[in-house]
């Protein structure tokens, strides 16, 4: 995938159920950027989210009215994603840049759901210590 042009028109830090399944974390990052400043190469596997016939979640998420996530089919990582409810944009999740200069999250969103101590990192009790 590639993304051109200016910066994404939204940088965002999603703490909703659905981001923290769907990454296997605290959060996740995103970026959305208009659908013309992307090119999409390669192969990717599908998940619809609802997903048809399963029980509704009862959470409030970012795709609530429904989407579609894209993995890399070789080692599983979410790359981009396409909110029906926001057709211009294509979002893509920052950790698929892999480019610490990255710019910052603009919003966070879904604070309700969040991990309490996953925004103060160096204020983690670490025995072993913080590592570089």
């Amino acid at each position: 995938m590639t993304c051109k042009g200016p910066d994404p028109e939204r940088r965002s830090l999603c703490h909703c159920y659905l981001c923290q399944k769907q990454s296997g974390s605290a959060f996740a990052i995103q970026a959305r950027f208009p659908r013309e400043q992307v090119t999409i190469e390669g192969k990717s596997t599908a998940w619809k989210f609802p997903i048809e016939g399963a029980t509704p979640v009862t959470y409030r998420n970012c795709a609530s009215g429904g989407g579609t996530f894209h993995f890399c089919p070789v080692c599983g990582s979410t790359v981009y994603y396409l909110v029906d409810a926001d057709e211009a944009h294509i979002g893509v999740k920052v950790g698929a840049f892999a480019d610490p200069t990255f710019s910052p999250s603009m919003i966070s969103g879904f604070e309700e759901y969040r991990f309490p101590w996953a925004m103060d990192v160096a204020a983690l009790p670490m025995p072993g210590g913080h590592h570089d």
